[in-house]
Order: C-alpha cells, then sequence, then structure tokens
C-alpha cells in the first residue's frame, strides 16, 4: 500500500509539472488584454480627451468578456501636462481576444512585438481590413513616435490631444504593417505618417476609421 501511494503522488507531481511547463509563465489566464477598437464614435479625431478616448475603450472591452479591467486607448499627448502612450497603458504582457500573444512588456511592444493584420484584433474578434482590402482601415490614431512617446515641435500631432473633429492632424499607424513604401517606418503599427485632418472624412483620405488601440492597464 505504502508503494503504491508514493507511486500515485509521484505521478501526481510529474503531471504537475507537466501542466506548469505547458503554460508559459508570462501567459495572463485573465482574459484578453488588447483590441483594436471596431468603430468610432463619430467625431473623428475628437474623443473628448484622453478620458473620452479611455471610456470609449471601456466600453467596447465589455464585449471580450474582460468588464473588470481597467482599458487605456495608447495615445500621447502635447503641452504642458502631456503623457506618452507607453506610460499609460500597464506593463504587459498582452494578448488579444483570440489568445493570441501581443507583446511580455513595454519594450517589447515598442520592439519585436507580434502585432500584424491577423492579431490586431477588434473587441469582437473580427479582422481589421487593411491595404488591398475594399476598404482600407489600417491608419490607427496614436499621436506617438515609434518609441511609444510624444513628439515634441509646434505640429499638431494628437488632432489637438484628441478634442478636434475638423482641421488638426494625428500620427498615425498601420496595424496590418503595410505602407507605401517598403522600409520599417511605412509599415510602422504606431507612427507611420500624419493624417490628413482630424474629421472622419479626411481621416478616410488616407486609409484611417478613427480607430485605436486599446490595452488592459491591469
Amino acid at each position: 500500500m505504502k508503494k503504491r501511494i508514493t507511486l500515485v503522488l509521484a505521478t501526481c507531481a510529474a503531471a504537475t509539472l507537466l501542466a506548469a511547463c505547458a503554460t508559459p509563465a508570462w501567459w495572463p489566464s485573465s482574459g484578453p488584454s488588447f483590441f483594436v477598437t471596431s468603430s468610432n464614435p463619430g467625431r473623428g479625431g475628437d474623443f473628448g480627451g484622453l478620458a473620452g478616448a479611455d471610456r470609449h475603450c471601456q466600453a467596447l472591452g465589455a464585449a471580450t468578456g474582460a468588464v473588470n479591467k481597467t482599458w487605456r486607448a495608447y495615445l500621447s499627448t502635447t503641452g504642458p501636462g502631456g503623457v506618452n502612450a507607453r506610460d499609460r497603458i500597464g506593463s504587459g504582457p498582452w494578448r488579444n481576444v483570440k489568445g493570441d500573444f501581443i507583446a511580455s512588456s513595454v519594450d517589447e511592444l515598442h520592439g519585436a512585438n507580434r502585432l500584424t493584420k491577423w492579431t490586431a484584433l477588434t473587441e469582437k474578434g473580427e479582422v481589421v481590413s487593411g491595404r488591398g482590402d475594399a476598404v482600407n482601415m489600417h491608419d490607427i490614431l496614436t499621436g506617438s513616435g515609434p518609441d511609444g512617446r510624444a513628439v515634441a515641435g509646434a505640429t499638431d500631432t494628437t488632432c489637438g490631444n484628441w478634442t478636434r473633429s475638423g482641421e488638426g492632424s494625428a500620427l498615425v499607424g498601420h496595424h496590418d504593417r503595410v505602407g507605401l513604401r517598403d522600409d520599417e517606418p511605412a509599415r510602422s503599427w504606431n507612427a507611420s505618417h500624419p493624417s490628413r485632418g482630424c474629421s472622419m472624412d479626411a481621416l478616410k483620405t488616407t486609409g484611417g476609421a478613427g480607430l485605436l488601440y486599446c490595452f488592459a492597464a491591469d
């Protein structure tokens, strides 16, 4: 009997070890933590500031099932009190609504991340159309440079800190990693080029629909 109990305990220990090894340490167990918004509230680059953009992410985030998370828009602002997008989205790791791994940390997100057209899914788990599709919506609003920080200067890069729906401009990235040129800046997920304006019509002219990246900050 003693030998049998020892064998059972050893088997259980081995099974536990295998299960632990099968799940990477970085893999979150609390549901999705990243998505691209499926829609814009209808005012282009005007979200009512960062707070309004966060509310938009929070409202859509409920569709992922992760209702207890704090969702933040990946947006920078400029001027006094300006903030960097990278500083407001938590520390990671992040995965999409289908469980695909995006990045394990802020540094990896701004380095060798796994964002592509097929992993940058909406909160509904849908693929956002990109360059080459009937309707191109690959411009994602960020107001950020490649390192995820606000860009200094007199030129508007944030649609007036996300309060303008007419004149102005915002830096955008390409969720599908495809650009007019075959180089890294053009393919950038967060800093490909400026928009032609802040209205919905202006955003559409360069291949956008006023969409955002949303990350769970906790």
